[in-house]
């Protein structure tokens, strides 16, 4: 098996450093517009197997070299990206999957190449992170495990091991998505209808083992294509677990119009946007470095099986590999598109189209692969007795 992985951020040379790990994978091709950083990583690395090689995402003769080269492409570029990608790579006879991304209808393009892939023998996954992503695969398994399902509640985000105020939070990935996650509307389902909640709303305070109690809240994007796939349960809601307060704090700064992507002040003479001002102050503030991050994870999944009202249930807490130093979220996130590429270059995933991660990735051989990278997924199935 070929890869080639798409990008040498964090992601992206996570997922290779994985993929170089399966001796049924001849070479992972690492590309990227900067060579050095991608050709330190390498030495760093030290395995024959991997392949620097230069890409310019913005040239789609760039892309198509690069995309050609390999049996699947890992793509860890900006969301941006996905559609073109996609389309290449079906052009090429090639299988792909992405992270996804807050970006209006990317999913939705790539889904809708499905006849396109199918025809080619090619398999399209999107939204390989971890919400979506992860969510997606383990909402899936559970739903599949039921005759009926009837109710999914989704608790899912990354926080610091050692939380220091003002915020009690660490960014993993790019604030201006922070942002996105909390102004944007969040989408849920209440009695059978889609509806939107505003995002950091509804706050509920739930309790972890080590980290006490957290607060848990609605933020945008995280259900992606789950409201579709589960159109028809009564209830659907995805909320994003942070340390008690954060949610009030962060939404004060909404109120004023700091996360406003066209809101602007002028200061002498000159036209800032207020989300600008917003990001490069608390981009210091917020700095993982060499802090401890960790994702928490809860799903429950409620239904019926033969007659019974069953609930399975989805629990994990993964932490910042101390002997790596890789963090908890690039560990979450990067280990399960490189493990779902596997599953389809080696035929464990052998169905072609494209398809969003709930409906094709195997709920167990995910969770037994994550465990073998030390994320471990706690599976549990409970009968509910009414009384």
């Amino acid at each position: 098996m070929k890869f080639a992985v798409l990008g040498a951020g964090l992601m992206g040379k996570q997922a290779a450093a994985d993929l170089i790990q399966n001796d049924a994978v001849e070479y992972v091709y690492l590309a990227d517009v900067n060579i050095d950083k991608a050709e330190t990583f390498k030495r760093e690395l030290n395995s024959e197997k991997l392949k620097v090689v230069y890409l310019d995402a913005n040239d789609d003769r760039s892309l198509r070299s690069v995309i050609s080269k390999a049996d699947v492409v890992i793509n860890a570029l900006f969301y941006t990206f996905n559609v073109k990608v996609a389309e290449i790579a079906v052009d090429c006879g090639v299988h792909a999957v992405d992270l996804g991304g807050h970006i209006g209808g990317a999913t939705d393009a790539v889904l809708d190449l499905h006849e396109k892939a199918e025809k080619k023998g090619v398999t399209l996954i999107p939204d390989l992170g971890v919400a979506p992503g992860m969510i997606n695969i383990l909402t899936g398994h559970g739903a599949g495990k039921l005759d009926r399902v009837n109710d999914i509640k989704i608790l899912v985000g990354g926080i610091p091991v050692h939380p220091e105020p003002p915020l009690q939070y660490n960014h993993v990935f790019s604030l201006d998505g922070v942002f996105d996650h909390y102004t944007d509307p969040s989408h849920v389902l209440r009695n059978g209808k889609l509806l939107e909640v505003p995002s950091l709303s509804e706050i509920e305070h739930v309790q972890f083992e080590e980290f006490g109690e957290l607060e848990a809240f609605h933020t945008s994007g995280g259900t992606s294509t789950l409201t579709e796939t589960f159109s028809d349960i009564d209830n659907l809601e995805y909320k994003t677990l942070r340390y008690k307060g954060h949610a009030d704090k962060f939404q004060l700064l909404v109120d004023l119009g700091f996360t406003d992507r066209d809101k602007t002040v002028n200061i002498e003479g000159r036209n800032i946007k207020t989300r600008d001002v917003l990001r490069e102050v608390l981009t210091p503030i917020t700095e993982l470095e060499n802090k401890v991050d960790a994702v928490v994870l809860r799903i429950h999944v409620t239904g019926t099986k033969g007659g019974e009202e069953i609930v399975i249930s989805y629990n994990m807490v993964t932490k910042k590999d101390p002997q790596s130093g890789v963090t908890a979220m690039a560990r979450a996130t990067a280990f399960t598109i490189s493990v779902v590429a596997q599953m389809i270059g080696n035929g464990v995933i052998d169905k072609r189209g494209s398809y969003p991660p709930e409906l094709i990735v195997p709920g167990d051989d995910y969770i037994r692969e994550m465990a073998r990278r030390g994320v471990n997924i706690q599976e549990t199935m409970e009968r509910i007795v009414i009384h």
